[in-house]
């Protein structure tokens, strides 16, 4: 877990009188983002342990921050499904199934391999290179060990995939499939994973839809421990 001096406190006692209205608003928002990000790096880390019970003032302690922020970034692990709250106790760590990992995995691959298949078929070549520096990002992420890192990274390479198509419901819904089932983690290789949109890349940039099409149906029709 980051430590209590790692998110600044912008919860506060009080009305700053001297900080306009919107001005605290962002800060308290951007407190919030901070221990969002922090909280979902601790689960993919395992700081957080499926079935174990955390109450937002604990947390908020341990983050340095009051509990609301706490409270606010918890509901929202709440909606995405990795936390269920617990009245008068805090919230507790989601156990997700194998089945639920494995459920999860097809919807995805369901609605993003035909995408990505047909961008394969039509896009040409000089189209895929504006997504050579989400691959890289991905991979110096996958370099560092980082799981919370590379989790945005690699959600963000998959966006860009998934935007060439050019429909926006199609890229929201994905992520939030993507976001779900990133939690817990697969055990699949970091740089490994990373390595297969570089080499995906390779493979459009020059051309090679044949070359392309079994990393597409692997990589993004991944099942859990496959």
């Amino acid at each position: 877990m980051p430590s209590a001096r790692s998110v600044p406190d912008g919860s506060g006692a009080g009305p700053e009188p001297d900080v306009p209205f919107a001005h605290r608003e962002i800060r308290r928002h951007s407190v919030r983002g901070q221990i969002l990000q922090a909280l979902r790096t601790a689960l993919l880390d395992g700081d957080l342990a499926p079935g174990e019970v955390y109450s937002a003032p604990a947390l908020g302690l341990r983050f340095g921050v009051s509990a609301t922020p706490v409270r606010e970034a918890m509901q929202q692990l709440a909606a995405e499904g990795a936390v269920e709250v617990v009245p008068n106790r805090g919230f507790r760590i989601a156990v997700r199934s194998a089945r639920e990992r494995t459920e999860l995995a097809q919807v995805r691959a369901l609605l993003e391999t035909p995408v990505v298949l047909e961008l394969v078929r039509t896009l040409p070549a000089a189209a895929w290179g504006a997504l050579r520096p989400a691959a890289d990002a991905a991979a110096v992420a996958a370099a560092t060990g980082d799981r919370g890192r590379y989790a945005e990274a690699d959600r963000a390479f998959h966006r860009a995939v998934l935007a060439l198509a050019g429909n926006e419901q199609l890229v929201a819904v994905a992520d939030d499939l993507h976001r779900r089932s990133q939690w817990p983690p697969d055990g699949v290789s970091l740089t490994a994973d990373a390595a297969e949109h570089l080499r995906l890349l390779d493979a459009l940039e020059e051309g090679e839809a044949a070359t392309a099409r079994p990393i597409v149906e692997g990589h993004f029709g991944r099942t859990p421990g496959s």
